[in-house]
C-alpha cells in the first residue's frame, strides 16, 4: 500500500501519543507504519522536517471558526484553542516548542491572532511581539502542566528566601487552568 507524507505524520504521532516524544523516530515511524525506514525518509527528509510536520498538525487541531468579533475575547479564545490543541497530544508542547514550523496550519493561527491583535489598535510590532509573548507563554506553562509538575512542586525547599516563602503556596500551585488565565489577562491587557 502506498504511503503518503500526511500518513507519515499521523503515524509519527501515533508514536508521540502512545510513547511520547522522546520515542518519536524516523525508525519508530516505519515501525508503525509497517514500512522500511527509507520509505519515511522519502516523505518527510530528516528528522527536523518530521518535527516541524508534526507541530503544524498539532496546531492544525486549533479550529479558528466562530470566534468572537471583540479583538481582545479573539485572541485569547485563539490561545485558549491553541493550548487545547497542545494538550491534546502528548507532549504536544515540547513538540511544537522545539520547531520553528512556517507550515500552513501554523501560519493560518498566526495570522488569526496577530490581526486579532492589529484590530486592537496594536501597531505592527507590538501585535508581532504580543503574538510571541501569547506563544511563549501558552508553550512554556503547558510543557510544565505535560511533564509531572509535581516533581518540581513536591517538597520543595526554598531555603531563606522571604519573598519565596510567602508565595511558596502560590508558586507550588498545580491549578494551570487558573494560571493560564491570570498569565492570559496580563498579557492582553491594553497597553
Amino acid at each position: 500500500m502506498t504511503k503518503s507524507q500526511g500518513d507519515v505524520v499521523r503515524a509519527a504521532l501515533a508514536v508521540l501519543n502512545e510513547q511520547g516524544a522522546a520515542a518519536v523516530s524516523m525508525r519508530a515511524v516505519a515501525d508503525q507504519l509497517g514500512v522500511r525506514m527509507n520509505t519515511v525518509v522519502w516523505h518527510v527528509k530528516s528528522r527536523a522536517r518530521l518535527g516541524d510536520l508534526m507541530a503544524d498538525a498539532i496546531i492544525g487541531g486549533v479550529a479558528l471558526d466562530d470566534l468572537p468579533a471583540g479583538w481582545r475575547e479573539r485572541a485569547a479564545e485563539i490561545i485558549r484553542r491553541y493550548r487545547s490543541a497542545l494538550l491534546a497530544h502528548r507532549d504536544g508542547a515540547s513538540v511544537v516548542a522545539g520547531t520553528f514550523a512556517a507550515e500552513p496550519a501554523t501560519l493560518d493561527v498566526a495570522e488569526a491572532l496577530v490581526g486579532a491583535l492589529l484590530d486592537g489598535g496594536l501597531p505592527e510590532r507590538e501585535a508581532a511581539w504580543t503574538c510571541w509573548s501569547l506563544v511563549y507563554f501558552t508553550l512554556g506553562l503547558t510543557q510544565e502542566e505535560q511533564s509531572a509538575p509535581s516533581r518540581f512542586t513536591r517538597d520543595l525547599t526554598v531555603g531563606d528566601r522571604p519573598a519565596l516563602l510567602r508565595a511558596l503556596p502560590h508558586l507550588a500551585s498545580e491549578a494551570f487552568s487558573e494560571r493560564f488565565e491570570h498569565g492570559l489577562a496580563r498579557l492582553l491587557t491594553s497597553p
